[in-house]
């Protein structure tokens, strides 16, 4: 565990968990459709094949919400003030959730629920 990590409450390890789980299923989700699958050749936090780029991303992403200060109180990383990735990965981001976020209700119904609730 991350030392930020140590005082976690066990609802907020949760969360965090949860959080890391979803990100890397959008991160593989994206990787899938627009990525050929013979570079596909690592595995993402969630398990998923991936690309060595979005390998790169996923591990970004996941170290990132690690770390996060904010995680008991923030709604989501868009609406939260202390902006935890860089702008170029920020901006990454944001394409791969803008391409993944609706399909994550045919491919991971739950998560997507969940994470449009804020829980």
């Amino acid at each position: 565990m991350n030392p930020s990590n140590a005082q976690d409450s066990p609802a907020v390890a949760k969360r965090r968990a949860r959080e890391m789980r979803t990100i890397s299923q959008m991160i593989a989700l994206y990787c899938a459709r627009n990525h050929a699958k013979d570079s596909r050749t690592h595995t993402a936090h969630c398990g998923e094949r991936v690309c060595e780029e979005c390998a790169a991303l996923d591990a970004y992403a996941v170290l990132r919400t690690q770390r996060c200060r904010k995680m008991d109180v923030k709604t989501s990383c868009e609406e939260c003030g202390n902006h935890c990735y860089k702008q170029d990965m920020r901006n990454l981001i944001c394409e791969v959730m803008r391409f993944s976020g609706p399909r994550m209700l045919t491919c991971h119904p739950v998560a997507a629920i969940r994470h449009l609730l804020g829980k």
